[in-house]
């Protein structure tokens, strides 16, 4: 009779003791397995190179109306609202921007600039808007709390804590100071579980964190990591800005979907070695690419940062409004480092004023191919002048074989396949820029203007 007993017994005591563990272990149970989310390299657009803080609902619905019908196709997925949506009045740059804060101190779309956020709804009817169109939502955010939550130690929502009970008063962000940090405490869990269920209720899809991975705030993102685990949505976490230091590397593909690894990258080719990080330039990015590539795999991806081409206006995030600096050559060598690299791809281009070269630059299939199903890209070749990356095709058919000409002066290069770490023979090669067959060849040959590249395919059946 006992054993009976205990046979009915035991899963009725195994739920109750799950019932009854801590929060944190309730976590543990309830966290999912964060590799689902980005198989490959997510691909999308951000509003910040180009309208800086000052995006409206009108001007993204016909953002993402252009970005619909003519990049979802090709694999381009996410639209996201980069800073400053919660305030008023952002083309004030220096202050009496005039935040939109909840009673318990969580940020709300500007209803001025976001009318379909009236009536408390935020961004859930923007969201449902895109989701309709088959796209995912974004938003951006500094980490912390409002400064104004604090100040009034609003009730967090959802717990008994105040705001003043999560803040670190000590901590604010270099070069934003409208919040404050957040202790390692259950406060703070409490104000980022309260963000994160919010995000879910709008239907938040992509979550970018900024000042939270230089220098690596590891609290802080172990909090959003766990409070975005347990919100119900899957919701990829985006961490901002570089570089993230690589001793926090490993912290970074447990924690992370995305992780920038340089700071702001902007129309730039090159600048002085002792020029600042800020902003960084398309020619420094080869090393620093290099040297995150062991951290790229399904589920994390080293994030190389937007890619700032094609109008940058009207009010970009750093700069007067202009036609990207990055020449011809120049922006199809960063697609090419972008791809072989494996980076998040996300334009930065105003799309309302799309020019034809910047559309068939992010329109190439065959590039965009690269970035999303090779494996294993790696710097074969690296000297002063010359950058040669390969990767493995898909189903390791083959290999792709990107030369780079860093150079100021046209340069002709010449490789035969053992140059490469390949055996001898003729292999099919295809010119994936030129769409083009190049015949069976027994080594690969180019001459490259300044700054640009090729990108090929090395067929072996």
């Amino acid at each position: 009779m006992r054993s009976t007993s205990a046979k009915f017994l035991l899963p009725l005591i195994v739920a109750l003791l799950a019932i009854a563990v801590t929060g944190s272990q309730t976590r543990l149970f309830a966290r999912e397995d964060m590799s689902v989310k980005v198989q490959t390299p997510p691909m999308g657009w951000n509003s910040w190179d180009s309208w800086g803080l000052t995006i409206d609902e009108s001007h993204f619905r016909d953002t993402v109306t252009w970005f619909h019908n003519n990049l979802q196709r090709f694999g381009w997925q996410y639209v996201v609202i980069d800073e400053g949506w919660f305030a008023q009045h952002p083309e004030n740059p220096t202050g009496h921007q005039d935040y939109t804060l909840s009673e318990d101190g969580r940020y709300m779309p500007a209803i001025n600039r976001f009318p379909s956020a009236a009536g408390g709804k935020g961004f859930r009817t923007l969201s449902d808007w895109v989701h309709s169109l088959g796209l995912k939502f974004g938003i951006h955010i500094i980490r912390g709390i409002p400064r104004e939550a604090v100040t009034n130690n609003l009730r967090i929502a959802g717990s008994h804590f105040g705001a003043a009970e999560a803040a670190d008063t000590t901590d604010t962000c270099a070069w934003n100071s409208d919040n404050y940090g957040l202790r390692n405490n259950k406060a703070a869990q409490a104000y980022y579980d309260s963000v994160a269920d919010l995000y879910a209720k709008w239907g938040v899809d992509y979550l970018k964190v900024d000042c939270i991975s230089r220098p690596w705030k590891a609290d802080e993102i172990h909090l959003m990591q766990h409070a975005l685990a347990d919100s119900g949505r899957s919701i990829v976490l985006s961490l901002s800005p570089g570089p993230t230091p690589i001793y926090a590397a490993n912290d970074a593909v447990r924690s992370a979907q995305l992780w920038r690894i340089s700071d702001d990258m902007w129309d730039l080719w090159s600048k002085p070695a002792d020029a600042p990080e800020f902003p960084q330039s398309l020619k420094n990015q080869f090393a620093v690419l290099a040297k995150w590539q062991p951290y790229a795999g399904p589920g994390h991806w080293p994030d190389a940062d937007m890619l700032p081409i094609g109008w940058l206006g009207p009010t970009p995030g750093w700069g007067q409004p202009r036609q990207s600096r990055l020449t011809r050559d120049e922006v199809r060598t960063m697609m090419t480092l972008w791809s072989i690299a494996r980076s998040p791809l996300f334009i930065g281009t105003n799309l309302l004023k799309m020019d034809s070269f910047t559309e068939s630059a992010i329109t190439n299939p065959e590039i965009l191919a690269v970035d999303q199903y090779s494996e294993d890209g790696h710097p074969v070749i690296q000297k002063e002048d010359t950058s040669v990356w390969m990767a493995s095709a898909p189903e390791h058919s083959g290999d792709y074989v990107a030369i780079f000409n860093l150079s100021d002066a046209p340069q002709s290069v010449s490789y035969s396949w053992p140059d490469l770490g390949l055996q001898l023979g003729h292999f099919a090669v295809r010119d994936l820029w030129q769409r083009e067959e190049m015949g069976r060849l027994d080594h690969i040959e180019a001459t490259l203007p300044p700054h640009a590249s090729k990108l090929y395919e090395i067929e072996y059946r």
